[in-house]
């Protein structure tokens, strides 16, 4: 008897938009650490967490891993990348 194709794992590839973002995110903060200060010079943990967020995501959802449990189903995937971003942007343009 043959395995229906409803029932076959099929594998994610990579996501293209998460994993450029986090490229860029690792470059950017690589290249211009100042990117994640505010206005003072200090480090803003807030904007520096959302960001390394947006990354994390962008990363693991980039290179085609998709966890199984759902609460990092959910933290890890291409959205939460696009909304960790989001978050960094809007904490940016309020300093």
């Amino acid at each position: 008897m043959d395995t229906p194709v409803t029932d076959v794992p099929t594998r994610p590839g990579f996501h293209w938009p998460a994993l450029w973002v986090a490229l860029l995110i690792m470059g950017g903060g690589a290249l211009y650490p100042p990117l994640m200060s505010d206005a003072a010079g200090r480090a803003d943990h807030s904007l520096a967490m959302a960001l390394f967020w947006a990354m994390s995501a962008g990363f693991i959802r980039g290179v085609g891993f998709v966890p199984r449990w759902w609460l990092w189903r959910g933290l890890f995937s291409g959205w939460s990348c696009a909304l960790g971003l989001t978050v960094a942007v809007c904490l940016k343009a309020l300093h």
